[in-house]
C-alpha cells in the first residue's frame, strides 16, 4: 500500500511503537484470563515481567522461566541500511523533509523517525507530492540552503514532476529521492511492482541536473553527496536520486572489504567571469552614454543586491530588474522599467531569463502560432551577458528561451562575478566622464520620483470598485505589514505588479519571484516553506494567493496548520483563469466571431463560478483561522488587520478577497 488511511486521527497519549510491539503478546494472553486473574496480576505490580512479543517464542520461553528481561532481537541480523542512509543525510545540515509517506522508502522513513529521532532532517507532513517539492522550493529562496523530500516511485514522482520543473525553470536547488523496488524477483506483487521502474529518474531527467541509481550504501552515501554539491553549484537546480527499497532494509555489510564511510561535502566556488571578458564589459560600461543594467537572478543574496547596487550608483546606470527575485531595491532611484531599453546604449543582462524579450517585442496578431517581432533597443546598441545558465542548458523543454546574440558573452555565475567587474568599471571610468555620470543620476532621480507620483494616482482609479481592486489589495496589504519585518513569499494572482509599485522591497527576502516554470500550483506549497524558514528566523509571512493555483494543492493549507507555520494568505479571487479567458476573447475578436451562445463566451471553460468556493471555509476545515468572503473594499483593511493579529500569534489565517481580474 502507498498511502495510510487519511482518515487515521492520532490518539493521546502517544505510544512508542517499539514498546506498544512488546506488548501484543501479553495482551493476548490477557484475553484469556478471567477479569479476576487480571486485578491480581496487576496487584503483583512490577514484581511481573511483561514478555516482549517481538522475540522469537523461545526466547519468551527463556524470559517467562527465568523472569530475565531479554534485550530486542534485531530480526534483520544487523544495523539497517536505512540508518546509514540517515548518517549521511545528517552531515549536510538539512534541516526539514518534506514528504508525503509511502511503501518505496518505507526503510529510509522508519529509521528517520526511530534511529534519526525525527530530526534534522525533520519530517513534514504533506498530502501530496508537488506540495513537498513546492515547500523545498520557497524555502530555499529565503534560507540559501536545499530541503530534501521523497517520492514514490513513479506516481509520486509524476506527481511531482511539475514542481520539479518549476524548481528547475527557477534555478533552485531540491534534493529529490524517488523510493523504487528495482529487483524483480523478490519484490511484492501487484501494486509495489506497478509503482516500480527500470529507470524512474527517466521521468524527470531532462529537467534536473543530475541523478542516478545507487546499489550498494557505499554508492549512495557518495552519490548523495554529489548530488548536493551539483545542486549547490551555480546555476542551482534540483537533482534526483533513485533509492532500492531493498538497499534501505538489508542489513549493513561490507564491500570488497572496505568500511563504510561518509565522503566530505566541499562547496564548489560559483564560476567568475573570464579577466579578459570582464575587462571589455567593464570599458563599454564606462564609455557608454546611457548604460543600462537589466537581471533576472542575478542576486543570490542579499550581498548580490549589495554589489548591484554598488555598480549602478559607480555608473548612475538605470536598472531593470525583471522580478524573478528582489535584485534591487524598488525605492533606489536607479530602479526603472524595460522602456529604459529604448534610450540605452549598453545594456548589461545579469542572469536574464529572457535577454531576447527584453530588447525585442512579441505582438500577438491572433495568427496560428505566430506573431510580429519589434526591436525596442535602437541600433548599434552593445550588448553585455554574464549568465550561468548557459553552462547547463538542455535541449528538449525550452525554458531557455529565444536565441539572443550579444557582443560579449560570459558563461559565469553573475553574483560571483561582480566584485571584479566592480573594480574594473572603477579603473576603466575616466575623469571626465564623472560630470556626465552625475547627470545621469540626477536625471533618473527626477524620473523615478515622477513615476512614483504615477503609480499612486493609477493605484486611486477605482478605489471603492466591487469587486476589489488590485491596485487597493495591495495597498491595504501594504498599510498593514510595512512596520514588520515582512516577506512576500508567494504571488501566484496575477495583481498588475502592483506589489512593485507600492511597496518599499529593499531587502532581499522582500520578494522571492514566482515559480519559474509558470505551473499552477506552486504558490500555496512554496509559500509555506518560505513561512516555514521565516518562521525560524523571526519574520512575518505573506502571500497573495490565486484562486487558481490554490485548487491545484489545498492540502498545502492542511500541512501549515499541523506544522504551526504562521502564514498571512490573502486571496486574489477572482473566480476563474482570466489570463486564458483573454485569450479566448482575443482569439473571438481576431477571428470577427458572432457569439452563437449570445453573450460573452470568454467565461465558458475558464470561469470558476456557479458554484462558488468558500476558501473561508476550505482552510478553517484545515486548521486555519479564515475570513471572508470580503467583497466590499471598506471591509478590507479591518479584516486584514485582524488577520495579522492571528499570524503574529502564530497562527496561519486567510483572507478570502473578491477582486477584480487582474
Amino acid at each position: 500500500m502507498q498511502r495510510k488511511d487519511s482518515s487515521a486521527k492520532e490518539t493521546s497519549p502517544k505510544v512508542d511503537r517499539r514498546k506498544f510491539l512488546k506488548g501484543v503478546a501479553v495482551a493476548g494472553a490477557a484475553g484469556a484470563v478471567t477479569p479476576q486473574a487480571a486485578d491480581a496480576a496487576s496487584t503483583a505490580g512490577a514484581a511481573t515481567a511483561r514478555i516482549p512479543s517481538a522475540l522469537p517464542p523461545t526466547a519468551q520461553t527463556i524470559a517467562a522461566e527465568t523472569g530475565t528481561p531479554q534485550k530486542d532481537l534485531n530480526r534483520i541480523g544487523g544495523v539497517a541500511g536505512s540508518d546509514f542512509m540517515v548518517d549521511v543525510i545528517r552531515t549536510l545540515d538539512i534541516k526539514y523533509l518534506p514528504s508525503n509517506c509511502a511503501s518505496s522508502f518505507r526503510g529510509l522513513h522508519e529509521s528517520l523517525i526511530n534511529y534519526g529521532n525525527n530530526k534534522m532532517p525533520e519530517f513534514l507532513t504533506v498530502t501530496h507530492e508537488e506540495i513537498g517539492v513546492a515547500m523545498g522550493h520557497g524555502y530555499f529562496k529565503i534560507t540559501g540552503k536545499p530541503m530534501m523530500t521523497l517520492c514514490h516511485g513513479t506516481v509520486g514522482l509524476q506527481h511531482a514532476s511539475m514542481a520539479i520543473y518549476n524548481a528547475w525553470c527557477d534555478r533552485v536547488p531540491v534534493v529529490v529521492v524517488g523510493g523504487n523496488d528495482l529487483d524483480a524477483s523478490i519484490r511484492p506483487p501487484g501494486v509495489p511492482t506497478v509503482h516500480s521502474a527500470q529507470d524512474i529518474n527517466a521521468l524527470v531527467r531532462d529537467f534536473t541536473k543530475w541523478d542516478d541509481t545507487p546499489v550498494s550504501l557505499q554508492h549512495f552515501a557518495q552519490s548523495f553527496v554529489r548530488a548536493y554539491k551539483i545542486a549547490m553549484t551555480p546555476p542551482y537546480g534540483p537533482v534526483m536520486i533513485s533509492l532500492d527499497a531493498g538497499l534501505q532494509q538489508a542489513p549493513v555489510g561490507h564491500s570488497n572489504g572496505e568500511k563504510l564511510y561518509i565522503p566530505k561535502y566541499t562547496p564548489t566556488s560559483p564560476p567568475a567571469g573570464e579577466m579578459g571578458a570582464v575587462k571589455e564589459a567593464a570599458k563599454l560600461l564606462a564609455e557608454a552614454g546611457n548604460p543600462v543594467i537589466a537581471t533576472s537572478r542575478g542576486a543570490r543574496t542579499e550581498n548580490g543586491v549589495r554589489l548591484l547596487v554598488q555598480l549602478a550608483e559607480l555608473l548612475q546606470a538605470r536598472v531593470i530588474d525583471t522580478g524573478e527575485r528582489m535584485n534591487f531595491p524598488k525605492t533606489h532611484h536607479l530602479s526603472a522599467g524595460p522602456p529604459a531599453v529604448a534610450n540605452a546604449d549598453v545594456i548589461l543582462g545579469m542572469e536574464m531569463n529572457d535577454f531576447w524579450a527584453l530588447v525585442n517585442q512579441w505582438v500577438d496578431n491572433g495568427a496560428h502560432g505566430h506573431g510580429f517581432n519589434q526591436q525596442r533597443m535602437k541600433p548599434g546598441t552593445k550588448l553585455i551577458s554574464i549568465n550561468s545558465v548557459d553552462l547547463n542548458t538542455k535541449a528538449n523543454y525550452q525554458d531557455f528561451q529565444r536565441f539572443q546574440a550579444v557582443d560579449v558573452a560570459m558563461a559565469a555565475d553573475a553574483e560571483a562575478t561582480l566584485p571584479v567587474l566592480i573594480e574594473e568599471v572603477k579603473r576603466a571610468i575616466s575623469n571626465d566622464k564623472k560630470s556626465a555620470i552625475e547627470k545621469r543620476g540626477e536625471a533618473a532621480k527626477k524620473a523615478h520620483a515622477d513615476a512614483q507620483v504615477r503609480a499612486r494616482q493609477a493605484a486611486a482609479i477605482a478605489w471603492d470598485a466591487q469587486p476589489i481592486s488590485t491596485a487597493r489589495l495591495c495597498a491595504e496589504i501594504w498599510a498593514q505589514i510595512k512596520d514588520l519585518d515582512w516577506s512576500l513569499v508567494a504571488q501566484s494572482g496575477n495583481v498588475s505588479g502592483w506589489q512593485h509599485r507600492l511597496w518599499k522591497m529593499e531587502k532581499h527576502y522582500h520578494w522571492l519571484g514566482q515559480s519559474g516554470g509558470y505551473g499552477l500550483g506552486y504558490g500555496a506549497g512554496a509559500a509555506v516553506g518560505a513561512a516555514l524558514a521565516n518562521r525560524d528566523l523571526g519574520r512575518f509571512s505573506v502571500a497573495i494567493q490565486g484562486d487558481g493555483d490554490l485548487m491545484y494543492v489545498p492540502g498545502a493549507l492542511w500541512t501549515a496548520a499541523k506544522h504551526k507555520i504562521p502564514l498571512l494568505t490573502v486571496m486574489h479571487n477572482n473566480r476563474g483563469y482570466h489570463q486564458e479567458l483573454m485569450h479566448v476573447q482575443r482569439l473571438s475578436s481576431f477571428r470577427n466571431r458572432v457569439a452563437s451562445l449570445g453573450g460573452d463566451i470568454g467565461p465558458i471553460g475558464t470561469s470558476i463560478m456557479n458554484p462558488d468556493i468558500d476558501y473561508a471555509k476550505l482552510a478553517q476545515s484545515m486548521g486555519w483561522w479564515a475570513k471572508g468572503a470580503i467583497k466590499d473594499p471598506a471591509d478590507l483593511g479591518p479584516a486584514l488587520k485582524e488577520a495579522v493579529a492571528v499570524v503574529k500569534s502564530g497562527q496561519p489565517a486567510l483572507l478570502d478577497v473578491w477582486t477584480q481580474p487582474r
